[in-house]
């Protein structure tokens, strides 16, 4: 059971003090990479990832809401990204993608906006080493929990076996968590439920109790 803080609602003006806020409790990192055209929306890109890898020590989860994730995702597992994750309805060719960044040692994950479904993976799950399921639109944090995506996430846990990371990302607080938990979620990203707390620490302390 892993938390991944979404760094997208902390103080982007202060960004590595944001993220040591949570070294040593968190388990990975989580930075969302948007270029305002897969998403309406725009974040930061490689050499932001970059500058983070090389100065935190998470593990940097990097979920990249990009068009031609062909083309880009494999330079943020060359950069050091524990875990590169691309949307499946942006890549063209996903099963090369996806051994493309595993050849550069980095995790794969493809991730899923809520209104596209399992089917869509048909022949990838062998490449992959996670699987994101949105329980919100992808772009925005803060946005309300999606509780009709929890069929998903236990069609995803049984389609993919004991052995696949199953990723939540959007809404995840300590209202969701165990729900997410019992469907089969073994990776939790949680953003503003985390950073908009004084103490974000302790808000990690907190969703990893609820699921251990």
């Amino acid at each position: 059971m892993l938390i991944s803080p979404s760094v997208l609602n902390s103080d982007l003006g202060r960004l590595s003090e944001e993220i040591s806020r949570v070294e040593g409790v968190a388990d990975l990192i989580h930075l969302d990479v948007m270029d305002n055209h897969f998403v309406p929306n725009l974040s930061f890109g490689l050499p932001v990832v970059a500058g983070v890898i090389a100065h935190t020590s998470l593990l940097v989860d990097v979920h990249l809401m990009i068009d031609d994730p062909d083309r880009w995702a494999p330079a943020y597992g060359e950069a050091g990204a524990y875990s590169v994750t691309f949307h499946i309805e942006a890549a063209k060719n996903p099963v090369t993608l996806s051994k493309n960044i595993s050849a550069t040692g980095a995790r794969v994950a493809a991730a899923l906006k809520p209104g596209t479904d399992l089917d869509s993976l048909d022949g990838l799950l062998e490449h992959l080493d996670m699987i994101l399921i949105m329980t919100v639109e992808p772009g925005f944090g803060g946005q309300a929990f999606m509780y009709d995506m929890m069929p998903k996430i236990a069609r995803a846990r049984e389609l993919s076996g004991a052995h696949m990371w199953i990723e939540v990302d959007g809404g995840v607080s300590q209202n969701t968590i165990q729900d997410c938990k019992e469907a089969g979620a073994n990776v939790f990203v949680a953003g503003s439920c985390v950073y908009s707390n004084p103490d974000p620490a302790q808000v990690v302390r907190d969703l990893k109790a609820l699921v251990e």
